[in-house]
């Protein structure tokens, strides 16, 4: 009895260890949404780690999260740490790329809970509507990715993420471009004989 036990656990353990091995070596997430605002109120938003807790659903993870800002102010060669519970995590973002309103690269460094990184990417299209924004992080999935795959993908755990971010952004780079707009629109009204 206790081979035969022995047998299908040895057979379980295979087939977990095979499923793990047969799972994509990298993952790609993307989400995309369209924003009735200039390209540069938008990507100013992104561009600028200190605006982040505006419209980043990971900032409300931990509301005793400690962050640290490093490097320039904002675009290429910016830094920002974070260090929160085990939602929020641990890591730290660089900007390596800031073409202005068109696009931003980020190197991604998780530490914690688990140690692994990541290229994100945010690009910026204009379209008659204002401006289409992409968000998209793609790494190698680590052997603990691949087995996390095999119940929950990596697009599953992220991609709402994406899209609440995005939807954010958009909320916050609306009210933005509306306040501009009604703030030109009021400074020419006054300089009017």
């Amino acid at each position: 009895m206790l081979r035969k036990i022995g047998i299908i656990l040895g057979v379980l353990l295979l087939a977990l260890v095979v499923g793990i091995a047969t799972r994509p070596d990298t993952y790609r997430v993307e989400r995309t949404a369209t924003v009735a605002a200039p390209a540069d109120v938008v990507f100013s938003y992104v561009n600028d780690f200190h605006q982040w807790n505006q419209w980043s659903p990971f900032e409300k993870l931990d509301p005793a999260m400690k962050r640290t800002f490093e490097g320039t102010p904002a675009g290429t060669g910016s830094v920002y740490s974070w260090a929160g519970n085990m939602q929020a995590g641990e890591g730290r973002m660089t900007i390596k790329e800031s073409i202005p309103n068109q696009r931003i690269v980020l190197d991604l460094h998780f530490l914690k809970p688990l140690e692994s990184t990541a290229l994100t990417e945010f690009t910026f299209k204009p379209v008659a509507e204002g401006v289409s924004v992409t968000w998209a992080m793609s790494g190698v999935n680590t052997i603990p990715g691949k087995a996390i795959s095999l119940v929950a993908s990596m697009d599953k755990m992220v991609g709402k993420q994406f899209e609440e971010g995005l939807a954010n952004l958009k909320t916050v780079a609306e009210a933005e471009a509306k306040r501009r707009a009604e703030a030109r629109k009021a400074s020419t009204v006054a300089t009017l004989p």
